[in-house]
């Protein structure tokens, strides 16, 4: 295992995660999206199983060169809703602060990965940092402001701090919201300074983390999971559901109640986007369905995250687990955990 983080394939092939034989095609992925694995991944991958779902979800495959024509650059819709650079304004009360486009971590399966990397869109700065933040200022609707990227963790605390207590001046913005992945793939990042920056704003914060397999959430993620909740901080998860990495159910259950014990509420089961490139992680919504259903009633309450498509081209998130209950005249079948079906009649 490398002590650095891998960003090439020559790298790669050093530390005997690619085939000599795979380069050529490698390095035309790698030309495109970029490649980011932390020592702290790179100790979880098992090096002799083929099918190991920290590799598949962190080192390329020639799988990423095929593109299929409902794919899209911007499969949810950033530029579309994006009224100035940095900002992306989709929901009423809540807006996206792009931050930066710098990860720890290149998740192969990226809704993002034409956006992010060091050929990217780049930090925001300057004055447009400024025209967002006054964007931001001058919308009175807007109750929640959510860091994301790129990962806004991959700040320096003194960028991340002067960035929020800028957002601490607007009486409008209540919640400050972080999306990242760095608790998980590079814990010990998470360090008095960083967490002293995360509290600067003086405004209710939650951090939602992204882990999409059991084996992620080490003793040391703990540690980092720890401060953060004693610093006041609340957590959420976010998930995605891949082909090959999670979609199984008892996987899944195991996942969730990781992050419940480590008092991370579930929140969002994600639909894979339709990113180009990723056409092997996804799966059929029918299937992701049985498997959310499989949860259902099996698993604790606290354990059930939303599952969600974000609908092509920025319309926004739905929830998608198969429906339980069909209207009748005269009342409703209600389908319980076991698949039996009930009548529920209208008084």
């Amino acid at each position: 295992m490398s002590t650095k983080t891998l960003k090439t394939v020559e790298e790669l092939l050093e530390a005997g995660w690619v085939k000599a034989d795979d380069a050529p095609q490698l390095k035309a992925v790698a030309a495109r999206y970029a490649i980011g694995i932390t020592p702290s991944m790179q100790a979880l991958i098992t090096a002799d199983d083929p099918n190991d779902p920290i590799a598949a979800q962190f080192v390329p495959t020639a799988a990423e060169l095929v593109q299929t024509p409902q794919e899209n650059a911007d499969p949810i819709g950033d530029h579309a809703h994006s009224p100035v650079e940095g900002i992306v304004h989709r929901y009423p009360d809540r807006v996206l602060l792009k931050a930066v486009h710098a990860c720890p971590v290149y998740c192969r399966f990226c809704f993002r990965r034409e956006m992010v990397g060091p050929d990217g869109d780049g930090m925001l700065a300057g004055a447009a940092l400024e025209r967002a933040i006054d964007y931001i200022r001058t919308h009175t609707e807007i109750w929640e402001v959510i860091l994301t990227g790129g990962d806004p963790l991959v700040l320096s605390a003194r960028r991340l701090r002067a960035i929020l207590e800028q957002l601490a001046t607007i009486d409008h913005v209540k919640i400050i919201r972080f999306h990242t992945r760095v608790p998980v793939v590079d814990a010990p990042s998470i360090n008095d300074e960083l967490i002293d920056a995360l509290k600067a704003s003086g405004k209710t914060t939650y951090i939602a983390i992204h882990a999409n397999h059991p084996r992620e959430l080490t003793e040391t993620v703990k540690v980092a999971i720890d401060r953060l909740l004693h610093a006041g901080i609340a957590l959420v998860s976010q998930t995605v559901l891949l082909k090959g990495i999670n979609d199984d159910p008892a996987i899944l259950a195991e996942l969730m109640r990781r992050f419940v014990e480590l008092r991370i509420r579930p929140y969002y089961l994600h639909h894979p986007d339709l990113a180009p490139g990723t056409g092997h992680f996804r799966l059929s919504i029918q299937r992701g369905q049985e498997i959310v259903a499989a949860l259902r009633g099996h698993v604790s309450g606290l354990c059930q995250p939303v599952y969600v498509l974000d609908i092509p081209g920025g319309h926004g998130k739905i929830p998608i687990a198969a429906s339980t209950i069909i209207d009748e005249s005269d009342g409703y079948h209600v389908t319980d955990f076991r698949g039996v079906s009930h009548f529920y009649q209208n008084s």
